[in-house]
This record gives C-alpha cells, sequence and structure tokens, in this order.
C-alpha cells in the first residue's frame, strides 16, 4: 500500500517541470489538482503567470484537466476562465474522477501525469490509475482545510514508515 503513495517525481512548483522531459517520455495529458498545486487555496483566479504556464502547456500539445475535490463554484470560478475542463467534487483518491478526465483526454494511462500536492489524494488516485505522477510542494499550508491537514499528518507518517 506504502508504495502507492510515492510518486514518480517531485518538484518545487509546476514551473519547475520539465515539459520537455515529460513529452519525450510520452506524456500528452495532466490531470491537474487545484488548490495548493496551480495557486493558494484561498486564491480564487489564476495569476498571469499561471496563465502563461497553461497556454505554454497547451502550445506544446498537451491536454489539461483540472480534478479537484473541491465544489463546484470554486472550481468553475476558477477554470471556466481559462478554458480549461474540469472536475469538482472529484472524491480523490477515488479512481472515477481518473477514468473520466482520461476519457475526454482520449488518451491511455501511460500518457497521463498527475500533478498534485497531496500524496493521500492525488498520487494515490494517480497511481492507482497506472498514471505519472508529479508531487508538488504545496503553495500555501496556512490556507488549508481542516481535512488536509489531516492528510498532511497522516502523510507525514506515511513517509517516516518508507524511510525505514
Amino acid at each position: 500500500m506504502l508504495n502507492k503513495l510515492i510518486p514518480r517525481r517531485q518538484v518545487n512548483s509546476i514551473y519547475d517541470l520539465a515539459l520537455d522531459e515529460l513529452w519525450n517520455e510520452g506524456i500528452r495529458g495532466i490531470i491537474t489538482d487545484l488548490d495548493n498545486t496551480l495557486v493558494g487555496a484561498r486564491v480564487p483566479l489564476a495569476t498571469p503567470e499561471l496563465v502563461k504556464w497553461l497556454d505554454h502547456l497547451q502550445s506544446l500539445g498537451f491536454k489539461v484537466v483540472i480534478v479537484s475535490n473541491n465544489n463546484e463554484t470554486r472550481v468553475s470560478t476558477f477554470a471556466k476562465p481559462l478554458n480549461v475542463p474540469y472536475i469538482h467534487n472529484a472524491r480523490k483518491p477515488s479512481v472515477q474522477s481518473f477514468s473520466k478526465a482520461m476519457e475526454w483526454m482520449g488518451l491511455k494511462p501511460e500518457q497521463i501525469a498527475v500533478l498534485g500536492d497531496q500524496m493521500l489524494t492525488d498520487v494515490l488516485g494517480g497511481n492507482r490509475m497506472g498514471l505519472y505522477t508529479i508531487l508538488v510542494q504545496p503553495i500555501s499550508l496556512v490556507d488549508e482545510g481542516f481535512f488536509t491537514r489531516i492528510n498532511r499528518r497522516l502523510e507525514k507518517a506515511a513517509r517516516a514508515l518508507m524511510k525505514k
């Protein structure tokens, strides 16, 4: 079970991703979390830097879907101005939302990367589907909700077990 919590890659930020390397490895689609992955949990809209990054990502040929456990209002308010498809109330690490995003992209599991800041939702869900998982450092821990804070404690315990 613990091996399902291990990402294929870890980066400090989405902006540190080597997109050309991902492309050369056959990745054509990206399922990304929203809160604390793309922007802080309390940031309502995309930053200019993020808009530029998403435009660049799509200009390279990557397909993008936002998959978030947050509610429809939060996710749609963020994603619609970007013209990025989204799934809200995803219930990650459940595989249904990952499957739906894969279907929308028309890609195979080995062609999709998952970007997220949590091992227990993003990485676990992506690994369960055989996707290429990338763990990013959370943008702003102080803005996280109650359940995310619990997940962080569980992740810390899992990391300690994995070191042994």
